[in-house]
């Protein structure tokens, strides 16, 4: 789990806050961290400057763990620029994913999978993500590409969720069958598979329902444990509802402009406080 979150930052990343031990930090682990993950989404579905990163890093990049590029959006950009990203995120002690692409690579046949773990170690990528409940595939085969990704010395992180959109058990979207042990029996194969965490996607906990299932959010961590799964929690108030719930040490995957709040959960330091700049 730590070779998950290994990076390589510098002095330059260091934030005001971490030298000076400002009181956000007391209880919070220093980089890279085991637990209290924190994943950003990044440019969502659409190519955007690299200003707007590299001032989210400066300013909090001690509190993110890793960045996700949502939506396939780098297959929008060239090649230089997508490894331009990536090494600013290096720089920040920050892992970046592939995000949810996969599915629709494997569109084209399972042989352009291995051209496109390849591409992805070549641009720097850290992590390719497998959203499970899109790929048309059944188990063994995903399981296949777990074990492909991780030959390729990259880490695999498979999505799963409630909504069933495809694969063995894409009827079960269809019925509206909500089945948190297909998820947890699912999610163990991936794990003893090689995969290094798994995301837990929001639709049928938290996200398009009207009342949130804590009930199957509470059974997935109980099964599952917090080291190894992450929860998608792009809602400020369902992050809120998690860490409050569970503790700091829960992993999000949240939006970028929920960072500072995030890390004030995190902290425990809900009222505001002064900065002394020495």
């Amino acid at each position: 789990m730590e070779e998950f979150l290994s990076g390589r930052m510098g002095k330059q990343g260091r934030t005001i806050a971490s030298q000076h031990n400002y009181i956000a930090n007391i209880g919070r682990p220093a980089k890279p961290r085991m637990l209290g993950i924190t994943e950003v989404r990044g440019p969502f579905h659409s190519a955007t400057g690299f200003e707007p990163l590299q001032n989210l890093f400066e300013s909090m990049g001690e509190y993110i763990d890793g960045l996700k590029f949502s939506g396939g959006c780098h297959s929008l950009m060239s090649r230089d620029i997508v490894q331009q990203w990536i090494r600013q995120a290096h720089h920040h002690d920050v892992y970046v994913s592939t995000g949810d692409w996969a599915e629709h690579v494997l569109r084209t046949g399972p042989g352009s999978f291995k051209q496109y773990v390849k591409d992805c170690k070549d641009l720097g990528f850290d992590t390719v993500e497998i959203n499970a409940d899109f790929i048309g595939l059944n188990e063994d085969n995903l399981l296949r590409l777990i074990r492909m990704v991780k030959k390729s010395g990259m880490r695999a992180k498979p999505e799963l969720g409630l909504h069933f959109h495809g694969g063995e058990n894409a009827e079960l979207g269809f019925m509206g069958v909500e089945n948190p042990n297909w998820v947890i029996k699912r999610a163990e194969r991936y794990l003893q598979a090689g995969a290094d965490m798994i995301m837990i996607a929001s639709d049928g906990l938290t996200n398009n329902i009207s009342n949130w299932r804590s009930d199957l959010v509470s059974k997935i961590i109980e099964q599952l444990g917090l080291e190894r799964i992450m929860f998608e929690a792009s809602d400020p108030k369902v992050s809120e509802w998690l860490i409050e719930k569970y503790g700091s040490k829960v992993n999000l995957y949240v939006d970028h402009s929920h960072v500072g709040q995030l890390e004030r959960l995190r902290s425990g330091s809900h009222g505001s406080r002064s900065i002394f700049f020495a």
